[in-house]
């Protein structure tokens, strides 16, 4: 058992409940590579119905054909993650006192049907063209749904994070500036999240097809400009900007007293996978788009979106704890 450091009412630490909540956590992930993989390979329409694929649950062939296989996995992933959400969400409502996790149960579960439905409609209304647009409406809704998916992450890791024992049993009395540092990222993260999303969908991924100058000749400025090259520019000038603003965060946090081992280790992944998302962006140039490759780049940035936000939010502990219990 463990107090809120606001509140004189106990918390109960529920060992079942938070290791399904971590289950979620987990399952997410494999959600997200599948997805990426899926767009990767340009396997988004490898049915042409939905919910079920060729009007079956089990379409014939699906676990030979590489296309078929991706778009129908990640159906069949999607909707265990939504039954896992289901779940949570009742589980939290009918046995945690805290408001801010029933809360957020109910706003994982809105996010994973509204995902759902976006990622039906996308396939529904592939053939439905926008005038002014090269994308049709099904195609860009491939955007939101991208988008959205992160935000669903970092909900699923608050929930799993508000459970475990160390958040319940242990103060984090951080200094401001770390809190305001963690708040820094995960702006400039969900702004490169909305770029990468925007560049990935409109094929502007090799849009500059040099790296790391924008030409052969080793200009730091493309030569020409549209707006698949702004955007494949833009998140390159965005990874510089979070490079600095992570290593900021990742020593604000080192040099903080009240920072936990955890949270000291975890910036130390932090930025393990930063480096590595920079390399991997670097491979996506010089290997001209590899599906391994590409999906791991897309799979990395939603992992370092999760630690950053995991380590803001154990930043915010003592703050969120604040809020009382339901009676």
């Amino acid at each position: 058992m463990a107090q809120s450091s606001a509140t004189s009412a106990p918390i109960h630490y529920r060992p079942a409940l938070a290791w399904f909540a971590a289950l979620g956590a987990v399952w997410v992930f494999l959600l997200v590579t599948l997805g990426a993989f899926t767009t990767t390979i340009g396997a988004g329409m490898a049915f042409p119905d939905w919910p079920l694929s060729n009007g079956s649950i089990n379409p014939r062939g699906w676990l030979a054909n590489v296309a078929m296989f991706a778009e129908h996995s990640h159906r069949l992933s999607g909707m265990v993650m939504g039954a896992i959400t289901l779940v949570l969400a009742v589980w939290l409502w009918r046995s945690e006192s805290r408001r801010w996790l029933h809360r957020l149960g109910w706003v994982a579960l809105l996010i994973v049907i509204i995902q759902g439905l976006i990622g039906g409609k996308r396939v529904l209304l592939d053939s439905l063209a926008v005038p002014g647009f090269e994308m049709t409406l099904g195609q860009m809704l491939r955007i939101p749904h991208g988008i959205l998916a992160q935000v669903f992450v970092c909900s699923l890791i608050a929930i799993a994070t508000g459970l475990s024992r160390g958040w319940l049993e242990h103060r984090l009395p951080v200094a401001p500036s770390v809190r305001r540092a963690g708040i820094v990222c995960l702006g400039l993260l969900l702004a490169q999240l909305v770029i990468a999303a925007s560049m990935r969908h409109n094929f502007a991924g090799l849009a500059i097809p040099t790296f790391p100058y924008s030409t052969p000749g080793g200009d730091v400025l493309p030569a020409h400009w549209d707006y698949r090259v702004t955007l494949n520019f833009l998140h390159r000038a965005m990874a510089v900007v979070l490079t600095g603003t992570l290593t900021w965060f990742a020593i604000t946090l080192w040099r903080d007293r009240g920072a936990s081992l955890a949270m000291r280790n975890g910036a130390s992944v932090m930025l393990g996978l930063l480096l590595m998302q920079l390399m991997l962006g670097a491979h996506v140039i010089w290997q001209q788009r590899q599906p391994e490759v590409t999906t791991g780049h897309v799979v990395c940035g939603a992992m370092l979106l999760a630690a950053t936000f995991w380590l803001t939010l154990l930043a915010h502990r003592d703050r969120i704890e604040a809020d009382k219990p339901n009676s």
